[in-house]
């Protein structure tokens, strides 16, 4: 599946991701691949993607952190999310 994340300065990450896991507003959740349609409130806190590899530009790797070869997390303070058609498009602050 394919993951966006978009914040008003710039985009952040787009690739193939095999999960994320969000900090939605009645506790964090996860998207597998083929989930179903779903349009989400985020609130403070980290989203965490694994995917089979990674390729984030040099002016925004800084804001990822790594946590093993297949995860990296991002930080985020409110943000939404949309998933359909097995794409994942994130909005965050």
């Amino acid at each position: 599946m394919i993951l966006e994340i978009v914040s008003p300065e710039a985009k952040l990450f787009s690739g193939e991701i095999t999960s994320v896991t969000l900090p939605g507003v009645d506790g964090s959740f996860q998207i597998l691949n083929h989930h179903a349609p779903i349009v989400s409130i985020l609130e403070k806190g980290v989203i965490k993607i694994v995917a089979s590899s990674f390729n984030f530009s040099k002016d925004v790797v800084s804001k990822f952190t790594k946590v093993n070869d297949q995860t990296y997390t991002l930080e985020i303070t409110s943000g939404t999310i949309e998933m359909k058609d097995n794409k994942i498009i994130v909005l965050v602050d």
